[in-house]
C-alpha cells in the first residue's frame, strides 16, 4: 500500500507525464506545419511514449490500492524558432523530468517503499535514454549548422523512427 505522501507525488507525476505528452504533441504540430515531417514523427512518438509513461504510473497507483487524481494540464509552448531550439527545449525538459523521477525515488526510499523503488528503476533508466537521445540530435543539428541538405537527411532519418508501445517493449 502506498503512503499518502507517495500517492500524492505519483499523482503529480501522472500530470507531469501528460504535460510532457502535450508538449511533444505541440512540437510535432509545429514541425509538421514547417514541412519537417520526420521531426514531427519523432515528436509524435515522444507524445505516445509520454502517454504510456503516465499510464504506467496510473496503473501502478491502482495496483497498490491508491486513488488516481487526474489534474488539468497546463498550457504548453506552441512554436520554436529552429529545430535546434526545439531539441534544446526537449533536453531541458527531460532534465526536469529526470529530477522529478529522482525525487520520487528519494521519497520512496524515505518511505521504505521498496516496490515503488523497483518500479521507478525503469523510469531512471528511461530518463538516461531520453536525455542521451535529445543530446545526440542537438549535437547533429549543431554539426549541420544550417546546412539544408543535412537537415533534409536528418529529417528523413527521424521519419524512420517507429513507435513501440510500452507493453511490447522490454520493461
Amino acid at each position: 500500500m502506498l503512503s499518502k505522501k507517495l500517492e500524492e507525488a505519483l499523482n503529480a507525476q501522472i500530470n507531469a507525464e501528460f504535460w510532457s505528452a502535450y508538449l511533444y504533441l505541440s512540437m510535432s504540430a509545429d514541425f509538421a506545419a514547417k514541412g519537417l515531417n520526420g521531426f514531427a514523427n519523432w515528436m509524435e512518438i515522444q507524445f505516445k511514449e509520454e502517454q504510456d509513461h503516465a499510464m504506467k504510473f496510473l496503473n501502478y497507483i491502482l495496483s497498490r490500492g491508491g486513488k488516481v487524481d487526474l489534474r488539468p494540464i497546463a498550457k504548453v509552448q506552441k512554436t520554436w524558432k529552429t529545430p535546434l531550439a526545439a531539441f534544446q527545449s526537449t533536453l531541458e525538459h527531460e532534465q526536469v523530468v529526470t529530477k522529478l523521477i529522482n525525487d520520487l525515488y528519494a521519497l520512496a526510499t524515505d518511505e521504505k517503499d521498496y516496490a515503488t523503488q523497483s518500479m521507478l528503476k525503469w523510469f531512471i533508466d528511461e530518463q538516461v535514454e531520453e536525455e542521451e537521445s535529445a543530446q545526440a540530435i542537438i549535437d547533429t543539428l549543431k554539426l549541420l549548422d544550417g546546412n539544408g541538405y543535412g537537415l533534409y537527411q536528418l529529417d528523413k532519418e527521424l521519419a524512420a523512427r517507429v513507435y513501440t508501445p510500452l507493453a511490447q517493449s522490454a520493461q
